[in-house]
């Protein structure tokens, strides 16, 4: 077991993943894909990156502070598509989903993995606050196809990436859009995020972006009051656009950074006592009979068992606080 070394799953999106692509079923005939999927995935990582703990995050409801800034922010979100494998006769319902959701919070609380669920909040603002300041001291990786992560990597904390199927650090962010994951949330809070409805400014990508604004690259956190005054210096009647576009959507780009830093901003009081607390009073457990009862129940029978109690075993002795 490696010391100092924590996973944080988003679990609602790594869920999600599995419900819509993984077709395990139970005995019983129904769809059991997101609970035998998001549990492989886990133990992959867990076994690859032997951590002294785990911590699923689970979200309620979307973020109440977030729709307060914005009424419109994913409102235009597609509905997920459910499991593609199965058509009319064994239809991947939403009661389905909830069923599976269910049983597989059920079964981690059965094993040494702490389960924070913060209603009223995204588990991107969760997981953004234990990064900067529980757990800031910590390795972290973190499990998400979620982009908006993208702003936490550091020395101490990097992505396993679901869809890639492979870890994402600083280099490989700066690679792919020209921006040091240092000043990705204000990159963001320029170029907008279409899959979470939030505008960004007219005609600015990200590597545009980092092409006229070399400080995008670098480590340092830049400012977006230095990034304003470099754009209006910047502005000629036939120079480049983008300059004139950013200078002139200063209360765009402010409302777009409340929307997508991760940090307390977007927690209330209580919101973060509740985080804290369940990790605080988190006390590692394996419920091998508790374990089997809902196995049994639910008929799913494509979980390995003994691999789950080999490498979740060390959990136990390991802590989180």
């Amino acid at each position: 077991m490696y010391k100092n070394r924590v996973i944080l799953v988003d679990g609602l999106n790594l869920f999600t993943r599995h419900f819509m692509a993984n077709p395990a079923m139970s005995e019983n005939g129904e769809h059991v894909g997101g609970i035998v999927g998001f549990f492989n995935a886990m133990m992959r990582l867990v076994e690859k990156c032997k951590p002294e703990g785990v911590i699923v995050v689970w979200e309620g409801g979307g973020s109440v502070k977030k729709r307060g800034l914005y009424k419109d922010y994913k409102q235009k979100s597609k509905p997920q598509n459910l499991n593609r494998y199965y058509e009319d006769d064994i239809p991947a319902t939403y009661q389905n989903r909830n069923y599976q959701l269910k049983t597989l919070i059920g079964l981690l609380s059965k094993v040494p993995v702490c389960q924070t669920y913060i209603e009223g909040a995204e588990a991107d603002d969760a997981i953004g606050y234990m990064c900067k300041y529980i757990l800031k001291d910590k390795n972290k990786i973190i499990i998400s196809s979620d982009h908006d992560f993208y702003q936490l990597i550091d020395d101490n904390t990097i992505i396993w990436s679901p869809t890639a199927k492979g870890f994402v650090n600083k280099e490989k962010v700066i690679d792919r859009f020209g921006i040091h994951p240092s000043n990705f949330y204000l990159a963001k809070s320029i170029v907008g995020d279409t899959s979470d409805n939030i505008p960004g400014v007219k005609g600015v990508g990200y590597k545009t972006l980092s092409k006229r604004f070399q400080k995008f690259t670098e480590g340092s956190e830049y400012i977006l009051s230095d990034l304003l005054l470099e754009a209006k210096n910047q502005v000629t009647p036939k120079g480049p656009k983008i300059f004139s576009n950013i200078a002139n959507e200063e209360q765009l780009i402010k409302r777009n950074i409340k929307l997508v830093l991760l940090d307390s901003n977007n927690l209330s009081i209580s919101q973060i006592k509740k985080i804290e607390n369940d990790i605080e009073n988190f006390a590692p457990m394996w419920d091998n009979i508790g374990i089997h009862k809902i196995l049994k129940e639910s008929t799913i029978t494509s979980i390995d068992i003994q691999r789950w109690s080999y490498l979740l075993k060390n959990l136990k002795k390991g802590t989180i606080k």
